[in-house]
């Protein structure tokens, strides 16, 4: 078939749908690396770049094989999406295999997202990126009289693919078929493709071996299919993994992971038994504080529930809970014993919930939104903070985690001092005990008016553990030794800070 007998709406739609999944494949590829390496600014800037990248060197090749004769061009960009179709399929699998020995090769955890980018998705992408200058050759030599126009609809309809890819990746693809699911129907889009492209090119050497290669793909696939999942559950916002770590299966504790992090642990048998040691200084500093009268509180993020929990089977008060991902609500009720008629959980965002109940004051509000090198910058600037103040009743206290290491807390540091930019009292807790090098440590927060009346504190986290408040003049030493910038909704580097370790 020579390039004036095809037809230009089948070039248009061969170029929309190869646009569309490999955007597909680009936003699939967050939800991927989550589990190894957390989703941050410098896993999105990772995929962005290894996937441009792949599609520049793509339209680079293409552009080449479009100089051939449109039958040749045509049955060569068809082993292409072949190849497409095998890389894509493989992603998974791959992924699975590289993912632990880069880790623990590559130190930098910077440089370890980029590797495991580089290594799984660079080729899909530069296969993706192929047939677009071929077809776009061929529309402008079909219609020679309206080049132009020719050309103006081949972009426009990569344009309209990549944004349907998009649409559909995060809103249909992912929440609702998973990753491996969406992998699959990809592959079967770029083989599809290829035997279009083939047919186009017709007669079609190496049937056979086009064929066998068609069957890796698809078998490729169906392995990705059947292998058993890293997450129990997969939402529009997290990889969600629910691990038993009984000693006693007749009297059960779980673990909730979300990506790469554990958020949380808790107990059938014992709802007020911490297993962490952020949630323990949470129990013991607020209800310390606030005890024996009842107090409101008010939770940035849900997670296990722990907390809250414990709280509503104490008695403590009204309870609001704000957290983002309504599947991690379902999973507290399903696997972490959580009563939710005992508190208020709102499906939102803990800064825009905040922000809509103007009238609403908190005896305590926590926030526990901190990952290591993925944590959402809104929730730690001075604006948030001023917003917290404002929602907290008179000698009211807010309390938030912050996971920093003792060599460097630059982030610490920062946090601290925009803290104190609001609070005339902010407090840095810990567990007492000196930390062994390259040890991660997990830090309290406490902001309020006033000092807190005790400077340390047991707790079980769950063997007993005696935390204590950092001395007034760490803190200014802290500060003054790093003289960190005060965070702001405009600047707010809290990647960079935490970038060099997690």
């Amino acid at each position: 078939m020579s390039h004036t007998q095809v037809p230009l709406w089948l070039l248009v739609a061969l170029q929309a749908a190869v646009s569309g999944v490999s955007l597909v494949v680009e936003i699939v590829a967050g939800r991927m690396l989550a589990p190894y390496v957390g989703m941050s600014l410098y896993t999105w800037t990772s995929i962005i770049a290894v996937v441009l990248a792949g599609f520049s060197i793509g339209h680079w090749w293409g552009g080449h094989i479009a100089e051939r004769p449109a039958r040749q061009a045509l049955s060569l960009t068809g082993w292409v999406m072949l190849a497409a179709a095998v890389s894509t399929a493989g992603a998974l699998l791959l992924l699975r295999v590289i993912g632990g020995p880069v880790l623990a090769a590559v130190e930098h955890p910077v440089w370890a997202i980029v590797t495991l980018t580089c290594g799984v998705f660079f080729l899909p992408s530069l296969f993706a990126g192929v047939p677009a200058p071929v077809l776009a050759q061929i529309a402008v030599m079909k219609e020679q009289s309206q080049s132009g126009r020719s050309l103006g609809a081949m972009f426009a309809s990569g344009a309209v693919g990549a944004i349907a890819g998009t649409l559909l990746a995060g809103f249909v693809f992912i929440p609702w078929l998973g990753t491996a699911l969406t992998l699959a129907i990809v592959t079967v889009i770029y083989l599809c493709a290829s035997a279009i492209l083939f047919a186009l090119a017709r007669p079609v050497r190496q049937g056979a071996a086009a064929l066998a290669v068609a069957a890796l793909a698809i078998v490729l696939a169906g392995l990705s299919l059947t292998r058993v999942s890293s997450c129990t559950t997969e939402s529009q916002y997290f990889c969600i993994r629910v691990l038993d770590v009984s000693a006693d299966h007749e009297s059960p504790v779980r673990r909730l992971v979300l990506d790469h992090l554990s958020h949380g642990t808790s107990a059938r048998d014992l709802p007020r038994t911490m297993f962490s040691e952020f949630t323990a200084m949470f129990d013991a500093i607020a209800r310390g504080r606030l005890e024996p009268g009842p107090f409101s509180a008010f939770f940035i993020g849900g997670g296990t529930y722990s907390v809250p929990r414990a709280w509503a089977d104490r008695k403590t008060g009204p309870i609001t809970v704000a957290e983002i991902d309504p599947q991690v609500t379902r999973s507290a009720i399903e696997n972490f014993w959580l009563e939710p008629e005992h508190m208020m959980i709102v499906d939102e965002d803990a800064r825009v919930a905040l922000q809509k109940r103007a009238g609403a004051r908190y005896d305590v509000i926590v926030g526990d939104a901190f990952g290591d090198i993925a944590v959402p910058s809104h929730l730690i600037t001075q604006e948030f903070f001023q917003l917290v103040r404002s929602r907290l009743a008179d000698d009211g206290v807010f309390l938030m985690n912050v996971v920093d290491f003792p060599e460097r807390l630059h982030a610490l540091s920062a946090i601290a001092a925009t803290l104190r930019s609001v609070f005339p009292s902010v407090e840095i807790w810990t567990e007492q005990t000196r930390p062994a090098p390259g040890e991660q440590r997990v830090f309290v927060l406490v902001a309020a008016d006033r000092p807190t009346a005790f400077s340390s504190v047991v707790a079980e986290a769950p063997e007993p553990t005696r935390f204590a408040a950092m001395a007034d003049s760490f803190t200014d030493q802290l500060i003054a030794q790093s003289s960190p910038a005060i965070l702001t909704d405009d600047f707010a580097p809290i990647d960079r800070l935490l970038g060099g370790s997690f």
